[in-house]
């Protein structure tokens, strides 16, 4: 049975590195489709310092079509046995909302479930997740990914995501999994307008009120293209580093991005920043 904790206080702001294996991603236009091409994406993620590895095989966009579930397992399979041969150690998450998926999975050395539907899709998934030991990512979506960005409404924002993530742990808890082994994360363009993905960032502290580490995905999404000018996805990564350094310090634990090696640079300034306030505390000299 694997084991993950992720207690906090991290150590430090943790990277994962995105592995989209399909033909129809939004930020990447494919370039992760062939087997070989995902797999030396992914050590060349690790070797610049990403703590995870999150592989997907269906792509979430807004508006995506359904792909089969066999087809699903056929492109992350490969992808996750090949980079675990070469990285023994690596943390690997899969992407997806099917337990056979998932099944395949970790048996090929996945050890977290990241699950956009937040473990509504499937419901026998969050019990797949604590029989095999997996670490789990409960992420708010609303609706699906093909109509996710419809019709946006809430009664009360971003009071609505509070109560879903109180509920969903409720169901984690009665299932058995450990707060341990649970991340949230508020859903970045999943089913938001550009306001409230900017409120998702810069209030991401209200999340971290559940005791469990907060993810924040804004890599490439489309509110830095609004914001910037940019309607190319793979254009955004600059702005990128801006939200998740925001994220950071408004108190995400765990960054989702597409373009490691920057992203890992821009979390270690944070940390260091972050640590000076930790260790000044009452002590912070106050200039005359």
């Amino acid at each position: 049975m694997f084991s993950l904790s992720f207690k906090l206080p991290l150590v430090h702001t943790m990277v994962m590195g995105v592995i989209n294996t399909t033909p129809d991603s939004f930020s990447d236009g494919g370039v992760h489709f062939r087997r070989d091409d995902a797999v030396q994406s992914g050590l060349g993620m690790l070797a610049c310092g990403a703590d995870m590895l999150d592989i997907g095989g269906e792509s979430t966009r807004p508006g995506a079509e359904y792909v089969e579930e066999a087809q699903e397992v056929d492109r992350v399979t490969p992808v996750i046995e090949d980079i675990r041969s070469h990285a023994p150690d690596a943390v690997i998450s899969i992407d997806t909302r099917r337990r056979k998926v998932a099944e395949a999975a970790v048996k090929a050395g996945a050890t977290i479930i990241n699950d956009v539907s937040g473990f509504r899709h499937d419901p026998s998934l969050a019990e797949f997740a604590r029989d095999c030991g997996a670490a789990v990512i409960i992420m708010h979506m609303l609706g699906e990914p093909r109509t996710m960005q419809v019709d946006i409404r809430y009664n009360d924002f971003p009071k609505d995501l509070l109560l879903f993530f109180q509920e969903r742990l409720d169901v984690m808890s009665r299932l058995g999994i450990n707060l341990e082994k649970i991340i949230i994360d508020p859903g970045i363009g999943f089913g938001k307008t550009y306001d409230q993905n900017l409120v998702l960032i810069n209030r991401a502290e209200l999340f971290t009120c559940f005791g469990v580490p907060v993810l924040i995905g804004p890599s490439r999404k489309a509110f830095l293209g609004k914001i910037l000018g940019l309607p190319i996805a793979s254009d955004r990564d600059t702005g990128t580093l801006g939200a998740i350094a925001a994220a950071a310090l408004n108190g995400a634990s765990i960054v989702r991005v597409h373009d490691v090696a920057p992203a890992v640079q821009v979390c270690r300034v944070i940390d260091a920043i972050k640590r000076e306030s930790l260790e000044a505390g009452s002590n912070r000299i106050v200039a005359r």
